[in-house]
């Protein structure tokens, strides 16, 4: 079984949240209903264990803290509005590296990739963002290697996604990643998503 984690925090945007996680949740029940057992798990974690509120004022209550989460498969980090007050915050940044220290893959919607961005994780490799951030993130990280537009960028142990609803392309590609192309259409025709393999990049 896979285990994913992805990480909550104050003013994350929902659909990054909530895409990967029906993904993740969906094509796990799809492979137990065929009998290939639970082949996804899928958790929330905040910094702290505690409740946070999303953009637009939703509560959100994780599954467990970030430091009980131990080694995961992947772990999804989602993005903000206002992705420069989340980088300032230290509990964010301190359960981000705790994550990604114990994951496979370390993955990201959005402007998540700024927070991947500030472990250093980006650094001299493809990476993708909001169309509207990769000049900005390209400036702050001194690099070249942002593909806007992009549904998704896969670099191995790194894998970025566009823009909100690009995270749930992002999520289906890892379905098929970790386990088939069969599974991941048959996730995207169970949530009504029109999905495109090959909307992504994966580098050399």
């Amino acid at each position: 079984m896979k285990q994913i984690a992805i990480l909550l925090f104050d003013d994350v945007d929902l659909l990054d949240v909530g895409g990967p996680y029906e993904v993740f949740l969906t094509a796990g029940r799809l492979a137990d209903r065929r009998g290939e057992g639970q082949t996804f798990d899928v958790c929330t974690v905040s910094a702290d264990g505690q409740p946070v509120v999303s953009y637009g004022g939703m509560g959100l209550v994780p599954s467990m803290s970030a430091g009980d989460a131990g080694p995961v498969d992947v772990v999804i980090v989602p993005g903000a509005i206002e992705i420069e007050a989340v980088s300032q915050r230290s509990p964010v940044q301190a359960a981000i590296s705790a994550l990604v220290g114990q994951a496979k893959i370390a993955a990201s919607v959005c402007t998540g990739a700024f927070l991947l961005g500030d472990q250093g994780l980006l650094a001299d490799i493809p990476w993708t963002t909001h169309f509207e951030d990769v000049a900005e993130l390209a400036e702050r990280l001194g690099s070249t290697g942002g593909s806007p537009g992009t549904k998704w960028v896969d670099a191995g142990n790194v894998v970025t996604s566009g823009g909100l609803s690009s995270g749930i392309a992002m999520a289906l590609h890892l379905v098929e990643r970790l386990h088939s192309r069969d599974l991941a259409v048959a996730t995207a025709r169970q949530i009504e998503y029109q999905w495109d393999p090959e909307a992504g990049i994966i580098a050399d």
